[in-house]
């Protein structure tokens, strides 16, 4: 989910904690533990500092995995509240625990998944039924704040709020269903292995791609109506000469190892340069891809000049992105 969202979502711990006759819930302490408890696995957003490839391949990896969920951030936040504020340690822990847990509970949930169960799993888990930014979970979590501050009690406006969130979730599960199996009836080509079905932003607008054995649909859904945009013919995965010159540059490994489907396009540039690109199918936008990795080889030798990856709205920005 989005920062706010999870920012939200450790505000309401702070009104179920006042089941908790040991802590003061509304003290600055606990705040502050219990809402970075909700944001600190995002802490991997920092390595979009250094460069995308990096973020790309790590982000919702290791710090939203099982050993830092459980132990290592609910531990690191209960010392520091501990130390700092005072609290008892041990409230701390299970309740650090459980605001770490939600945020990655949570973003399982999103078309880009985590990588909730490393160690002993490295497969994304990727249910996107609820998209990142999700209006009608902000406006319901918005709604619980102006309620407690009316005077309604915050415990029990916490279990209406997640009694409400998990039948929203069952709803918005159950229509992903129902639109894969229209999007399956409505393609001509009956030999299909994967539907994508993603949600928006808006509330009845989802992403769809379909891979079929000879091509990759590509196409949206607006209250339950289906419009494809595009249809790609599935060509050859790269090889030979091309594959073995980019195979082990970070920013193809990186993209190959987030995206669930693309395509490829290999294309001379001048007498001199070959361009490879990759694209993400899952999230044409206004008729165009704009995840990508473009990686730019020399014709004679295949030396890979130049590469990037990640989210490019303008084929002008990618250009300046690359030299």
């Amino acid at each position: 989910m989005d920062t706010l969202t999870h920012t939200l979502m450790g505000g309401t711990i702070v009104g179920l904690a006042h089941i908790d006759p040991n802590i003061d819930p509304v003290s600055a302490g606990f705040i502050t533990t219990v809402v970075g408890a909700s944001l600190i696995p995002d802490i991997d957003t920092l390595m979009k500092l250094k460069n995308n490839a990096i973020y790309i391949k790590h982000h919702r990896g290791i710090t939203h995995s099982l050993p830092f969920t459980v132990l290592i951030w609910p531990l690191l936040l209960a010392i520091l509240s501990s130390t700092l504020f005072g609290l008892p340690f041990i409230n701390m822990y299970f309740w650090s625990l459980f605001g770490v847990f939600l945020h990655v509970f949570s973003d399982i949930f999103n078309a880009y998944g985590t990588q909730a169960l490393r160690p002993f799993n490295h497969t994304w888990i990727q249910l996107g039924y609820i998209n990142t930014i999700d209006i009608p979970i902000i406006i319901m979590h918005a709604l619980y704040f102006i309620l407690w501050f009316v005077g309604f009690n915050p415990v029990m406006l916490f279990i209406i709020l997640y009694g409400v969130l998990v039948l929203y979730y069952i709803t918005r599960f159950t229509y992903q269903k129902y639109l894969i199996r229209k999007i399956i009836k409505q393609i001509p080509d009956r030999d299909i292995s994967r539907v994508f079905c993603m949600p928006t932003i808006r509330f009845n607008e989802w992403r769809v791609v379909v891979i079929s054995a000879d091509y990759y649909y590509v196409g949206r859904t607006f209250k339950g109506q289906i419009v494809f945009y595009d249809r790609f013919e599935k060509v050859k995965p790269l090889e030979g000469e091309l594959f073995e010159a980019v195979k082990d540059d970070e920013n193809f490994k990186s993209f190959t190892f987030f995206s669930s489907i693309y395509r490829h396009e290999v294309k001379d540039i001048d007498h001199n340069t070959i361009e490879v690109r990759y694209i993400d199918l899952r999230y044409l936008k206004d008729g165009h891809y704009p995840f990508v990795c473009i990686m730019l080889l020399d014709k004679d030798d295949f030396d890979v000049q130049s590469s990037y990856t990640g989210w490019v709205f303008t084929e002008s920005k990618l250009q300046q992105k690359l030299s």
